[in-house]
C-alpha cells in the first residue's frame, strides 16, 4: 500500500474547509452545505485540475503535481504566502529543497557574537530553526529568561514559553504569543521534516500541554516578521516592546529577534530601568 503524506492531506482539508465560497468567484449554487468551506470539486474548479486529481492529492497520495499546479491549488484556497510556501514544502515540489538530512546542533558564528557584544544595551535573540535560542545579550536575558543558564535542551523559545510558569505570567497576551509559536514552529517544521530534534520537540509538547496539542492539530503556519509583546515584568512593570526579524542571508535557518521600545514612552523608561538593572554588579567595581 502506498505510503500517505497525512500532513499534507490534514493541511489541505483544514485549508479548504477555511475557504469563503462566497469570495471565491464560484458561480452562485443553490444546493445545501452540509459543511463550511469549499467542496473539493470548487477547489478542482478554481485550480483548473480534476476533482479526481485533486482528491488524491488531498488525500495525501505520493503523487507529484508541479509547482504551477501547487501554486493554482493555492490561489484556489486564498493561501497566503506563508500558507503557500508551506503548501510546497509539504509536496515537496518546491523548486529549492533543503537536504533531509539537518544537522543537530546550530553554531553561531563569532561575527554574530560580535554584534551581539556591539548591542550589549539591546535586547537581541538569535533563534534556530527549531526555535532555539542560540544567544542572547544581556538584556534579552533580563528581558525574558536567563536562557544560558538553563541546560541545553531546555534553551529553547517554544518550550520555555508552554512549560515555564514565569513566560505564562509575563506575557499579558500569553494564547497570542503562543499560537504563533506554534503557527511559526509548524511552519519550520515542514520544511525538514525528518528532523529528530524537531520531531521530539513537538512530541514532548504534544505531551506536556493540552494547549499546544489543540493548536498543532488545527495546523495553521504563519511567519511573524514583526510585531509587539506586552509583558507584565516582575521588575519594571508593564511594558510594550515592538520587534523586528533579520533573517540571515549566509544561513536562513537562524534569526535575529530585535526588541525596542517607543521612544519617551511608559515602556521605554521601564526598558531604561531594566537596562540599568541588569548591569554587572562588577562593573563599577572593575572601573
Amino acid at each position: 500500500m502506498a505510503e500517505i503524506n497525512r500532513e499534507l492531506a490534514d493541511f489541505l482539508r483544514r485549508a479548504r474547509s477555511q475557504g469563503d465560497p462566497a469570495r471565491s468567484g464560484l458561480p452562485a449554487d443553490d444546493r445545501v452545505r452540509r459543511v463550511a468551506g469549499l467542496r473539493r470539486e470548487e477547489v478542482a474548479l478554481l485550480a483548473g485540475v480534476s476533482t479526481d486529481y485533486y482528491t488524491r492529492l488531498e488525500q495525501g497520495r505520493r503523487i507529484q503535481p508541479s509547482a504551477g499546479v501547487i501554486d493554482a491549488i493555492a490561489r484556489a484556497l486564498d493561501l497566503d504566502s506563508v500558507g503557500r510556501t508551506h503548501l510546497h514544502d509539504l509536496v515537496g515540489a518546491a523548486t529549492v529543497r533543503r537536504p533531509r538530512s539537518v544537522p543537530s546542533v546550530q553554531r553561531v558564528r563569532p561575527g554574530l557574537y560580535q554584534l551581539l557584544d556591539a548591542w550589549e544595551g539591546q535586547a537581541v535573540l538569535i533563534l534556530g530553526r527549531r526555535m532555539e535560542v542560540l544567544a542572547s545579550t544581556r538584556v534579552a536575558r533580563a528581558l525574558f529568561a536567563d536562557f544560558d543558564a538553563l541546560v541545553p535542551k531546555e534553551r529553547n523559545y517554544a518550550r520555555w514559553l508552554f512549560l515555564d510558569d514565569a513566560a505564562r505570567a509575563l506575557f499579558v497576551e500569553w494564547e497570542v504569543q503562543a499560537r504563533a509559536a506554534v503557527e511559526s514552529l509548524r511552519f519550520a517544521a515542514a520544511r525538514n521534516p525528518d528532523d529528530r530534534l524537531a520531531n521530539e520537540l513537538v512530541a514532548e509538547l504534544s505531551r506536556s500541554t493540552a494547549e499546544f496539542r489543540q493548536w498543532w492539530s488545527e495546523h495553521r503556519v504563519y511567519q511573524r516578521t514583526f510585531g509587539s509583546k506586552n509583558l507584565r515584568h516582575p521588575i519594571v512593570g508593564e511594558l510594550t516592546v515592538e520587534y523586528e526579524t533579520l533573517t540571515l542571508p549566509g544561513d536562513p535557518d537562524q534569526t535575529l529577534f530585535v526588541y525596542t521600545t517607543e521612544p519617551a514612552s511608559a515602556s521605554r523608561r521601564a526598558m531604561d530601568l531594566l537596562i540599568s538593572w541588569s548591569q554587572p554588579a562588577s562593573a563599577s567595581r572593575t572601573e
